[in-house]
């Protein structure tokens, strides 16, 4: 009996957990302003290569060849990855969603195509919470080698 209330109550947290995080929104501050990402928000869940924070700060994506190619090569990147969404996007903006498998969590991650620069900007963030746990850092550092090992 104690063994059935045990797993009863962690199915009704879980499936709570997975209810909330499928209900969360994208923020009002993702886009392009000024020609750069949005700032990240205060919570240290954010990582973006256009904060000189060091709480949020990350290297932006570098790129040798075109813009065009490199958009290119970042898409066949994203595609590898489970649970990876393009939302919206344009010749040098892309927004997408990573969904975890179990919980349902989301963290948009976006990439502003900088021609003149040849760089890639990105800015990662969990909807909820306040900590991922360096998630978006560790998931931004992934598609940066692989981004580089597909590099002409």
């Amino acid at each position: 009996m104690i063994l059935f209330w045990c797993v009863s109550f962690f199915i009704a947290v879980w499936l709570g957990i997975v209810g909330v995080n499928s209900l969360t929104s994208p923020p009002d501050n993702l886009g392009v302003n000024d020609g750069k990402l949005s700032p990240c928000p205060e919570s240290p869940n954010c990582v973006c290569s256009c904060d000189s924070s060091k709480l949020h700060e990350i290297a932006p994506l570098e790129f040798t060849d075109s813009p065009a190619q490199a958009r290119e090569r970042l898409l066949s990147v994203l595609a590898e990855f489970p649970g990876c969404q393009i939302v919206t996007g344009d010749e040098n903006y892309l927004r997408t969603e990573f969904r975890t498998r179990w919980l349902r969590f989301v963290d948009d991650v976006e990439f502003l195509i900088k021609p003149g620069q040849n760089v890639i900007q990105v800015r990662s963030a969990s909807r909820i919470g306040y900590s991922d746990l360096g998630t978006n850092r560790e998931r931004i550092e992934t598609i940066r080698q692989k981004f580089a090992a597909t590099a002409p």
